[in-house]
């Protein structure tokens, strides 16, 4: 297991200036065109007090660059983060596919992986409740493959037609410009009341899965049924899962709302910073398998994109990892040029007729075109394939190819016929041979109709405390609401999920369950359409539970990056501290000192110890777990610090593991923790190995009843 960074900043940073200095050696400052500078400080004037002069190409070249240096936002998934890494297989997967990528067991395919959140704008905060974009781009010997996906197994919608609508809805109000980020609002509730086909993702949306603990603790989904084809043209359907070997973890809402104000960049940072460290963030790549037989067995349609296959019905194969293990050298270049494309397939995997795959075929490349400016959008270094390219296209905006050569059509006879078209049996792509029989309509499957049954799956088969997070998120977001008729609607649709949940979120909202509402879609379908053939159907109830939907069977006993603040001042024992870094970090494991005072604090022994972070200018939110070694002075100096009695209050109240070492019991007591010492994940002078297993829990839930009176 890779070690940890040691906390020596003074060290890491005169490193970093080393190296910076022998990056730019012997460099000197030049135009775009390579003429050298030699003042780029002063314009060129007339006179030292003059007019400045329209001839100044140097300022000219200098300013327009700057002017034109933003392009336009994504529209959605426009607050990103991205990594570098390698995907290997486990086993050759040549019974579903042909593709090299998922055969070839001894390649190592480089991948640049982008998440995001979906709402906000690019400035927004890390941790909205919202969707998260995991989009992955394998650079594969047969061309570039992406698996743009999201960390939720279903989306809002079931065709593309109206992603638009659902956009337009979760935005900011058009006349106000607000609220940023947020779901939590009256345009997103009407059109969400209006349209049932949004409840599934809806309830995962207000599920903890919506503030995850970190991107590196998070699973990806390429939502839509794909197929796999292998060399005798056999297709099977394939969803595509990426399992984190972290586990799945969330944060509460509480500690969202105030990791916004301690760190907007709280994400960002979790995924830098582990990189750095060499705790490379590792996902192993899952296939779910179905038959082309077995399409239609299910009581569900695998072409709705607002449905998930259970892992009991059908189980997940991983079938390889994927390990990120280097960052952008340069945000813009990479995390904000790079452009994903769902229609950006190898041989060996193809497209099936969802109606919203479909429709994102022509978007993703409309949506390129606006951002970069141009078709040439697959030159920027990090959209390049590694395998050479090679067509008549030719010219349009920032091109860089640089073609030899009289032809650029086909075919020819002057250029040789080159480029060739290729065989199948060379590589070349072929789509799926699939009996199309239809008439021209603008209509909807029936079997699109049921949006109650999987919400209502989802729901049961959460856990107590889980249910009670997403009751709350509704009463929240519907609250913020300001028409009752919206609120009715949706308590109406939350009843058919389940009655339960539904008057949990009407009691806080103070509201009746309404006993019937119109049609819900009457304004979701084309206005000639058969309205009641398009009613959602009768909740079915074909698994009871699946446990892969709650976050509690989707942990590990690893605490690998895990932070732990340990609260000091100067006298605090230092041989507690010692043997309980020594087992964290052995686990991999992050531990910070955090003292009364910045600079450095004295143990009992007079050594002198870095201090991470002063208390004044950290948060307890920012960390996983808490440890209070003993040592009478320094326990004593924070007794007296409001800020460390905080600390302990937060970490209780957010249900984290906390341990604390001889004196250090005192500044349990001082708190909400003498309330809490036979908690399962509270340790007094117990061994290291006992606080390791309280952090692994991620949290200990069951506190979380009695902690709903400490204040917030």
């Amino acid at each position: 297991m890779s070690k940890p960074k040691q906390n020596d900043n003074s060290t890491s940073k005169s490193e970093d200036l080393q190296k910076n200095k022998e990056d730019g050696k012997d460099q000197s400052m030049t135009t775009n065109q390579g003429l050298k500078v030699n003042d780029t400080n002063n314009s060129l004037k007339a006179g030292e007090r003059g007019a400045t002069l329209l001839e100044d190409f140097i300022l000219r070249e200098k300013i327009t660059h700057f002017d034109h240096e933003r392009i336009p936002e994504r529209i959605v998934h426009a607050r990103g983060s991205g990594a570098h890494g390698h995907f290997e297989l486990y086993e050759s997967q040549e019974k579903y596919t042909k593709a090299g990528i998922f055969t070839d067991t001894s390649r190592k395919t480089p991948v640049f992986v982008r998440f995001s959140t979906v709402a906000g704008s690019k400035g927004s905060a890390d941790l909205a409740r919202d969707v998260r974009g995991f989009a992955t781009k394998f650079y594969t010997e047969e061309g570039v493959f992406d698996l743009v996906g999201n960390n939720m197994p279903i989306f809002f919608i079931q065709d593309a037609m109206k992603f638009p609508d659902l956009i337009h809805s979760v935005k900011p109000e058009p006349n106000r410009e607000i609220p940023q980020a947020a779901s939590a609002h009256d345009t997103f509730y009407d059109f969400v009341s209006h349209t049932p086909e949004t409840l599934h993702n809806q309830i995962w949306l207000m599920s903890d899965r919506a503030i995850p603990r970190s991107f590196r603790m998070m699973e990806g989904f390429g939502i839509h049924t794909f197929r796999l084809i292998n060399e005798e043209g056999k297709s099977h359907f394939v969803k595509f899962h990426w399992k984190p070997l972290l586990g799945v973890h969330s944060i509460t809402w509480d500690e969202a709302v105030k990791i916004h104000g301690a760190d907007s960049d709280f994400h960002r940072r979790d995924l830098w910073d582990a990189i750095e460290a060499g705790q490379y963030p590792e996902w192993e790549l899952g296939f779910q398998i179905v038959p082309e037989e077995d399409e239609h067995k299910f009581d569900f349609d695998l072409l709705d994109p607002t449905k998930l296959i259970p892992e009991e019905m059908v189980p997940v194969k991983r079938i390889g990892k994927m390990t990120l293990n280097r960052n952008p050298d340069n945000f813009f270049a990479e995390t904000e040029q790079v452009a994903f494309h769902p229609g950006h397939l190898v041989p060996g995997i193809d497209f099936t007729n969802d109606p919203l795959l479909q429709g994102r075929l022509f978007s993703y490349t409309d949506t390129q075109l606006s951002r970069l400016g141009s078709p040439n959008f697959h030159e920027i270094p990090i959209n390049r394939p590694v395998n050479e390219v090679h067509n008549n296209q030719r010219d349009a905006h920032m091109r860089m190819t640089i073609n030899k050569g009289k032809t650029a059509y086909f075919p020819n006879s002057i250029g040789g016929g080159c480029p060739h078209l290729a065989k199948m049996a060379e590589g070349g792509f072929t789509s799926y041979e699939e009996r199309v029989d239809a008439k021209k309509v603008r209509e909807r499957s029936e079997s699109f109709s049921d949006h109650y049954s999987q919400p209502a799956l989802f729901y049961r088969s959460l856990q107590d405390w889980e249910k009670e997070h997403l009751a709350a998120a509704y009463a929240f977001e519907i609250g913020k609401c300001t028409y009752d008729h919206i609120k009715k609607r949706m308590l109406y649709l939350i009843s058919q999920i389940d009655k339960d949940l539904a008057q949990k979120v009407s009691e806080s909202l103070g509201m009746e369950i309404p006993s019937e509402i119109e049609n819900p879609v009457n304004q979701a379908i084309g206005a000639d359409a058969d309205v009641e053939k398009h009613q959602p159907k009768e909740k079915k109830n074909y698994l009871e539970k699946s446990e892969a939907l709650s976050q509690t069977h989707l942990k590990t006993d690893r605490i690998t990056s895990r932070k732990i603040a340990v609260l000091v001042s100067d006298g605090f024992d230092g041989k507690a501290l010692m043997e309980m870094k020594e087992a964290l970090e052995e686990k991999g494991a992050v531990i910070q000192l955090l003292a009364t005072h910045g600079g450095t604090v004295k143990c009992d022994k007079g050594k002198e110890h870095q201090v991470d972070a002063a208390l004044l200018t950290t948060e307890s939110v920012l960390f996983d777990a808490v440890f209070v070694p003993g040592g009478e002075k320094s326990v004593n100096a924070l007794l007296e610090e409001a800020k460390a009695k905080k600390f302990i209050n937060e970490a209780l109240k957010h249900c984290k593991a906390i341990a604390v070492s001889k004196e250090g019991e005192q500044l349990l007591d001082a708190t909400y923790g003498k309330e809490f010492k036979e908690d399962a994940c509270v340790f007094i002078n117990k061994n290291p190995q006992k606080f390791i297993e309280g952090i692994a829990k991620h949290r200990n839930w069951e506190r979380e009843e009695k902690a709903k009176k400490i204040p917030a």
